[in-house]
């Protein structure tokens, strides 16, 4: 099997997944197809943390390259890199040479610089991720030949990868994260679980929703709660909204040692629409990168909100 199709595969497991627990994206979906539309999404994005941990005599890296070697052993090539310093994050985007071929979204992964944060919240994440089991980390699979493994039991393997790894976090510990890095709160709760899929406006196929204002419009009439913003125009090349997040009950540990359950943002739906720009050779092309102001304004979608209730 070519890794594109092992590619296109797992991503579709991870849809399901991600569109069992985002309501709002099976609303998004029947509404274009009513519309006699279909979708396809543009990118998705995933979170990690920059720290190295030891375990088992091997030395393990829990950001961005955890992650990348998937990617790239799916045939996936960094396309882009951006920095968000006053967040302490830094972040690649990947695209697939037959992204086309088979309507491969392109990868924006992203990691917290841990030892950017103050001491004492650095250390509460290193702390957390001590507990996290990696007996199918990336390095333990046979990603240089992937066409050796039984193709269910490697989708199986790869799915598995892009959960947490680490024991539930301290509930304490991600509230003190929180006040200094609601990413970092983020990742501690969901690990490398999808962050967000991209319904990419270019692709519906349908008059009623030609534009990212014809959506925004149409999902809130449907009761969507959406970013009161457009980022970008189309002189940027990108526009970008998005869905508000919805909450899960997330696991944590509290100060006793007992397990229970508190409510947290998990993730949003995002809207994307490319446009063309002028390239150097002055014609002109379709944008297929991402900005760095935009993508810093969406990492807020999954801000944690005192107003939610815990629940035991």
């Amino acid at each position: 099997m070519k890794s594109a199709e092992i590619a296109q595969q797992l991503w579709n497991l991870l849809w399901n997944s991600y569109r069992d627990r985002v309501n709002y994206v099976r609303i998004y979906q029947q509404m274009i197809e009513e519309a006699g539309g279909s979708i396809a999404n543009d990118h998705i994005a995933f979170r990690t943390l920059r720290l190295t941990i030891d375990q088992n005599g091997h030395s393990i890296q829990l950001g961005i390259p955890y992650l990348a070697k998937i990617a790239i052993a799916l045939g996936y090539q960094q396309a882009g890199e951006y920095h968000f310093p006053e967040q302490f994050l830094h972040a690649h985007h990947y695209v697939h040479p037959e992204q086309d071929n088979y309507d491969l979204p392109k990868l924006f992964i992203s990691e917290l610089v841990v030892d950017d944060l103050p001491e004492n919240m650095a250390a509460l994440i290193k702390q957390t991720v001590q507990s996290a089991e990696f007996t199918q980390y990336p390095d333990h699979l046979a990603l240089d030949s992937l066409d050796t493994l039984d193709q269910q039991t490697l989708l199986t393997q790869l799915a598995y990868l892009f959960k947490r790894p680490w024991q539930p976090p301290n509930k304490s510990a991600v509230e003190q994260i929180n006040t200094v890095s609601q990413y970092g709160a983020w990742v501690m709760l969901y690990g490398y679980s999808v962050n967000h899929f991209t319904g990419y406006v270019n692709r519906h196929q349908t008059a009623q929703y030609q534009t990212i204002e014809q959506t925004i419009a149409g999902l809130t009439n449907l009761g969507v709660p959406m970013k009161s913003l457009i980022e970008g125009s189309s002189e940027s090349g990108l526009c970008q909204t998005a869905t508000q997040a919805v909450i899960e009950q997330s696991w944590v540990e509290d100060d006793t040692g007992n397990l229970i359950q508190i409510p947290w943002p998990y993730a949003y739906y995002e809207i994307a629409e490319r446009h063309q720009i002028k390239s150097l050779a002055s014609d002109f092309m379709l944008f297929e990168g991402f900005l760095s102001a935009q993508a810093k304004q969406l990492f807020e979608m999954t801000q944690h909100s005192n107003q939610y209730p815990s629940k035991i």
